[in-house]
């Protein structure tokens, strides 16, 4: 679908269509037809329902899931992977309601979804009907915006005005309310409809003095490092990066949303930052006199204590959203714009700093972060209980698939460990749910990514956690021959939780024991059989790499393997909530030496 959007839908340059008298319902599907929307995720329901009977002779594919969470996040993945919209549609109450976690979600990693979801009859609100709910009232604070329809005529406005807002400026969530009586009613449909945004007109070029600005601190700095965020690849600017990177010679850091956005065999690449970083990334902020943060917010995941973060670089703060500029930190050169025309415009000024004050010689720079990286490579410890190292099953994973697949994980160690330990190459090929880290967002978001991808291998690395909370998703994948390939990180524990329990509460393991050797519950094999999924069970190093291979031989169906690893394997290196990254642990009691000097 095209997503771009730039021009309003009422250009003077479109001739408008003499109007067809047709149902609100229709004018839905119309709309998002007219819109390129192709796939969209959703269930049936009363408020819903004439909106479904259209839907039977349209030309989008309609995704039927199992849970309206599942709908959320399957828009979700499709819309990382893809770069276009994701498009859900349930009914009103619990059908809504159930799609407020992956509205916040999407809200946090600034993913471009559009939620329809039906609502009482006009006439019905506020009377507390059956199923009915607020839900615009309660997706406020979780959403980009919200509309509410309560008559036919204003229904393809509104749905182009939310494709328009998802997209443009700092994309987001949109949900758009849309009563049953509105539904029924006639109107006369006309397109394209007239959008009513008024104050709306987020900001796109960045100004030229911002940019020499910015441009002059690079040419000035002996110490800097692009830190760099999941709004590069929301923008597609990856490849403007490679650009600058080559003009630059900077080092580059990208962040858990971020991933994949800089080729990780670059060698100018030196990992993610942050409580689960690598050494030599979060040594690069930490040691900076410069860092440029490109679509970054300074989130507390990656700046730990944030009075101690980067206390000795100056900040260039690239963002579409004025709002994030200086808010945790202050910005010495701020530029507000869309990526794609702030990166083409340093890529011309970097050249004439360079010209008017000299390109700064970074030999010292470099040498301190190549011996972080020879001296703190990613590693981890063998387990010494007899099961599979978590770290080699993810990585051999990765080396056995290549950079060209789809990597979609839940929320706990094993997100961090594939975050870690896959290759990536390409920007989209990593999705995972970063700020509001919803366990369950696996399955769903991997289903979503396969859709929008049908050629592409998609694997869904999930922990047996995360998994237990939406995996009847299953049922979509095989009902609608979505073959995603599910590596389950099994270790029969809540990993996460456990690992700080282990390191903070003196191996105190209050409610952290999901399943014991001799009452596993439930047994995963069964269960991906009962979906009718064939499965296998791994213990192994060799029967791993066969099972994987397995996995990538099968790409007509979806496949399920449950690799049972080490409950006791833990992420590192690790930086403690709250502390300076400067207390960063490469391992359990071993703390990196770097010079104080460079």
């Amino acid at each position: 679908m095209d997503t771009d959007m730039k021009k309003p839908a009422n250009t003077e340059e479109t001739l408008q269509a003499a109007p067809e008298r047709i149902t609100g319902a229709q004018a839905i599907i119309r709309t998002l037809e007219n819109l390129g929307v192709t796939d969209v995720f959703g269930m049936p329901g009363g408020a819903i329902l004439p909106t479904y009977d259209p839907l039977m002779e349209s030309n989008l594919r309609h995704i039927l899931i199992r849970h309206e969470q599942g709908a959320g996040h399957a828009a979700e993945g499709y819309a990382i992977s893809t770069g276009k919209i994701g498009c859900a549609i349930v009914t009103s109450g619990p059908g809504a309601t159930n799609t407020l976690t992956a509205l916040a979600d999407a809200n946090l990693d600034s993913v471009p979804i559009v939620v329809i979801s039906g609502q009482v009859a006009t006439n019905f609100i506020g009377t507390d009907a059956f199923q009915e709910a607020d839900v615009i009232g309660a997706a406020m604070p979780i959403t980009k915006h919200g509309f509410i329809v309560r008559e036919a005529k204003d229904i393809p406005a509104r749905i182009v005005e939310a494709f328009h807002l998802a997209n443009t400026g700092r994309p987001g969530p949109i949900l758009v309310d849309i009563t049953k009586s509105a539904q029924n009613e006639m109107l006369d449909f006309v397109w394209p409809p007239v959008m009513d945004l008024p104050g709306y007109s987020p900001a796109h070029e960045p100004k030229e003095d911002e940019v020499v600005a910015a441009a002059t601190l690079i040419a000035q700095s002996q110490k800097p490092v692009f830190y760099v965020g999941g709004g590069l690849v929301r923008a597609q600017a990856a490849h403007l990066l490679k650009d600058l990177v080559a003009i630059t010679d900077i080092p580059v850091v990208t962040t858990l949303p971020a991933r994949g956005a800089f080729p990780d065999t670059d060698p100018h690449h030196l990992g993610m930052p942050g409580m689960h970083g690598s050494v030599p990334a979060v040594g690069a902020l930490q040691r900076a006199d410069l860092v440029i943060s490109l679509g970054a917010r300074f989130d507390d995941r990656v700046t730990g204590n944030l009075d101690s973060f980067a206390t000795r670089a100056k900040v260039i703060h690239v963002d579409i959203d004025p709002a994030e500029i200086s808010k945790l930190r202050h910005a010495d050169a701020p530029i507000v714009g869309h990526l794609l025309p702030v990166l083409e415009s340093l890529k011309q000024q970097i050249p004439l700093a360079y010209k008017e004050h000299g390109k700064p010689n970074l030999d010292n720079w470099w040498s301190f972060l190549n011996k972080l990286k020879a001296d703190y490579p990613l590693g981890w410890a063998e387990p010494t209980d007899g099961m599979l190292a978590p770290q080699y099953v993810i990585k051999r994973i990765s080396d056995l698939t290549g950079p060209e697949a789809i990597y979609v994980t839940g929320v706990g160690q094993h997100q961090m460990w594939s975050a870690q330990f896959i290759e990536f190459g390409n920007p989209g090929s990593f999705v995972s749910s970063s700020g509001l880290g919803t366990m369950g967002y696996c399955i769903p978001a991997a289903m979503g990514a396969q859709v929008g991808n049908p050629g592409t291998k998609v694997w869904a690395i999930d922990g047996d956690g995360s998994f237990q909370m939406t995996n009847q998703e299953l049922a979509t994948c095989v009902i609608n021959n979505i073959p995603i390939k599910v590596a389950l990180i099994n270790n029969s524990v809540l990993g996460m939780v456990r690992q700080w329990q282990t390191l903070f509460y003196n191996s105190r393991y209050s409610n952290t024991v999901l399943s014991t050797p001799g009452q596993e519950v439930p047994n995963f094999l069964k269960l991906a059989e009962a979906y009718g999924i064939e499965g296998k069970r791994v213990y192994t190093e060799a029967e791993a790499d066969e099972a994987i291979k397995w996995a990538l031989s099968v790409n007509d169906r979806p496949v399920f393997i449950d690799f049972r690893v080490s409950k006791d394997s833990q992420v590192w290196p690790m930086v403690a909530a709250g502390v300076s990254n400067d207390a960063i642990q490469y391992a359990r009691g071993i703390a990196p030496e770097w010079d104080e000097e460079i």
